[in-house]
């Protein structure tokens, strides 16, 4: 990565990390929904709306941000400029030109119960929609107990606790456990498919299970404890649930490059193609190499 980018880069995560205060300042009073729905089918909550506005306002300020994509919004958004009011594009020969995709609050319908939520990251050296092999950084914000930023660059991980907008390094060089201890899974159990159900009829009687309704939280604990997080293809949803800009490519960046595996049930997810649109959903399993291996074989 050139010098320009990585000054983009850094402008992007101290943007992000700038704007966890009031990210979770604003969840106060914004726990009801709205009338509106976003692309992708679901209710948005007044915090849903509250974060992106918010985070579009930060990162396209950014110099070399070019393109903001979020959950919240049906097509990508021009940051970089340019008066033709389609999209800017990410120009290759533009030193350290960025597009950023977001989820501004993952697992919002966790904002009724008061549990935990998250903001995910991807930043991409190409336009959106992108392979995740052109990330050139990802990140997830947790807020928990303790708001903590877990960002994977320069083929490391390095999780920060974030204390008043500042990133404090908590841990340099993240790396999944090799002995596995939970898992978590997504969707109705009766709508899994037959061949993932006996894949978790297995792993069940070997890790603890933890699952809390927001992906992020989840697989966090998977990082920290290692063992396996999918929200698989179901019967009536083949593609899965999640989105491969906002979810897919961030994550799985994030858990290969702290030493786990991720694939949609053939391959790594970085190596999707991006050929469905901003909003393009995929399934997603990540974790312990053995256990997404295993997993890859049982659906096979």
């Amino acid at each position: 990565m050139h010098a320009t980018m990585e000054t983009t880069v850094d402008a992007i995560l101290d943007a992000v990390a700038s704007a966890t205060p009031d990210i979770r300042a604003g969840l106060v009073g914004r726990r009801s929904y709205q009338d509106t729905e976003n692309e992708s089918g679901e209710r948005q909550l007044a915090a849903d709306v509250y974060a992106d506005q918010l985070l579009e306002e930060r990162l396209g300020a950014i110099d070399g941000v070019v393109e903001y994509a979020s959950e919240e919004r049906t097509s990508v958004v021009d940051v970089g400029g340019t008066d033709s009011g389609d999209s800017a594009g990410v120009d290759a020969a533009a030193e350290g030109a960025l597009a950023v995709a977001v989820d501004p609050l993952d697992g919002s319908s966790n904002l009724k119960s008061n549990n935990a939520m998250g903001t995910i990251l991807a930043v991409y050296d190409d336009s959106i929609p992108a392979s995740g092999r052109e990330l050139v950084a990802s990140a997830f914000v947790l807020y928990g107990p303790i708001t903590t930023m877990t960002v994977a660059r320069d083929d490391e991980v390095t999780e920060y606790e974030v204390v008043d907008g500042d990133r404090r390094v908590r841990n340099a060089d993240v790396t999944i456990p090799d002995d596995p201890v939970v898992y978590g899974f997504g969707g109705r159990v009766p709508d899994w498919h037959d061949d993932f159900d006996a894949y978790v009829r297995e792993v069940e009687q070997e890790l603890k299970l933890r699952y809390g309704g927001a992906m992020i939280a989840d697989v966090n604990q998977v990082i920290e404890y290692g063992g396996v997080f999918a929200y698989p293809s179901l019967e009536s949803a083949p593609d899965g649930k999640l989105r491969l800009q906002f979810e897919g490519n961030p994550i799985g960046h994030i858990v290969e490059t702290a030493g786990g595996a991720s694939s949609d049930g053939t391959q790594s997810l970085l190596d999707v193609e991006p050929d469905g649109g901003v909003h393009q959903r995929v399934p997603l399993h990540v974790g312990n190499d053995a256990l997404v291996e295993r997993l890859e074989a049982a659906l096979a």
